[in-house]
């Protein structure tokens, strides 16, 4: 493959990933923590879309808990939405790492 042909590949792949980021906007993956007391929702962008917390895991007396229940629902669905993003990629790139793709 001679250069100008590798260039014109790497466009095509670059234009394919600007148009999944679009699409990854719009999907999301979802955590759920505590028995489902906490759960967090977080799209493709990697930003948190939703928290629903359960009124029965509110106690003034132990917020700790629920603090870190929030912190592991939202670490989890933070994963769970860089998963789906590889995932999408390497479907694009053939699972070929290329620097800079999101």
């Amino acid at each position: 493959m001679d250069i100008n042909q590798l260039i014109k590949q790497m466009r095509k792949i670059q234009g394919r990933v600007a148009k999944l980021e679009e699409e990854l906007a719009n999907k999301t993956v979802e955590s759920s923590v505590g028995g489902g007391m906490v759960k967090v929702v977080a799209n493709g962008k990697r930003e948190i879309v939703s928290i629903t917390i359960d009124r029965e895991v509110i106690n003034p007396d132990d917020v700790e808990m629920l603090q870190d229940l929030i912190i592991a629902a939202t670490n989890d669905a933070l994963k769970k939405a860089q998963e789906m993003i590889t995932m999408e990629i390497g479907k694009i790139t053939g699972g070929i790492k290329i620097p800079g793709l999101m």
